[in-house]
């Protein structure tokens, strides 16, 4: 089979034939359809993932048919068309993932191939109303976003709900299922054309985070009073720009991030978090109770993923380096077999 190897930190990667897997016992062979980009896949491109472990496959996103079914797996699988759940072995507790979790793509094999071996009980159906590619799209971002807004954030309905970063993946996510549960979606975005983007997708609103008064303005825009002030705020960046969250958040409000790109949280002033009665939230993945839960609401409310752009599986080292440009609005797929 054809598979997309990271071979040494800081190369192209090389798309290479390799030996087709077999399925073991509780395990299924897919004929992977599509796969989809995650930062991670750029990361562990740069040796910047912790426990490297090379030569890999990289990705951790796919969706495809079973062809090939283990000893205990159940034959109804069989030429099923599926999405994979990208994060195994969380563990008993569901606040937290276990020490044995790891994600699809680095150490084990991931879905940058036109075959991959995994665990049948990381399968889940694909819904009927997505293709292929976009059901690839789903997993890592999906689940991400699902965790941190539902389960850490708590979203109620008609409550006022901040998306930082409007065009990443688990972004997009945030807002496509904050708008379906009835929250009062806004975004921010670098990118007036992002934003623009956001609020056909359902967002009332954005702000572009480049002018140093974005928080004022945001208020303002909002209604320019506690009324204006956000309940949910869900955030990747982290950085000094975090402070700003704060002053832009309401009594009692939720502040969950997943992720820290713009490095270190710095500047928070105690009283605006304490008096505000401020939950702060990290988040990260999810379990498998909530990968179930997420994919049922992608078929219940009919949501279809964002996809910026499709490559070839042989132009792998290109989609990379899309991912690593933050240009994209939405997510970067790999489509393998037609």
């Amino acid at each position: 089979m054809q598979a997309t190897f990271v071979e040494a930190v800081n190369q192209p990667v090389v798309v290479k034939e390799t030996q087709t897997p077999r399925a073991g016992t509780g395990q299924v062979v897919v004929r992977l359809k599509a796969a989809a980009l995650n930062h991670r896949d750029v990361w562990i491109q740069k040796g910047r993932y912790p426990g490297m472990t090379l030569p890999v496959i990289i990705g951790s996103d796919g969706a495809g048919v079973v062809v090939e079914i283990g000893q205990g797996v159940d034959s109804a699988w069989l030429g099923q068309a599926v999405i994979i759940n990208s994060g195994h072995n969380w563990g008993d507790d569901a606040r937290f993932y276990g020490p044995n979790f790891k994600i699809l793509g680095m150490p084990d094999n991931g879905t940058f191939a036109e075959y991959i071996q995994v665990e049948a009980k990381y399968l889940a159906h694909k819904p009927a109303h997505l293709n292929f590619e976009e059901a690839a799209a789903v997993p890592l971002a999906g689940l991400t976003g699902w965790r941190a807004l539902v389960s850490r954030a708590k979203l109620r309905v008609g409550e006022r709900v901040l998306v930082t970063g409007a065009g990443g993946g688990v972004a997009l996510f945030v807002l496509q299922f904050a708008v379906a549960q009835g929250g009062q979606v806004w975004v921010t975005s670098s990118s007036d054309e992002k934003i623009a983007k956001a609020v056909a997708l359902g967002a009332k609103g954005g702000i572009n985070y480049t002018n140093p008064d974005w928080a004022k303005n945001l208020i303002v825009a909002t209604g320019g009073s506690r009324a204006g002030y956000f309940d949910v705020i869900i955030d990747s960046a982290g950085g000094a720009g975090f402070a700003k969250l704060i002053d832009v958040a309401a009594a009692g409000a939720r502040i969950c991030f997943y992720g820290g790109t713009a490095g270190n949280i710095t500047d928070l002033v105690p009283g605006k978090i304490f008096f505000k009665q401020l939950a702060i939230l990290g988040s990260t993945m999810g379990n498998e109770k909530e990968f179930s839960e997420m994919v049922q609401f992608i078929e219940t409310h009919q949501i279809r993923p964002v996809i910026d752009e499709v490559f070839p599986l042989s132009e792998a080292e290109a989609a990379l380096r899309r991912m690593d440009e933050g240009v994209q609005f939405g997510k970067i797929i790999l489509k393998i077999w037609v």
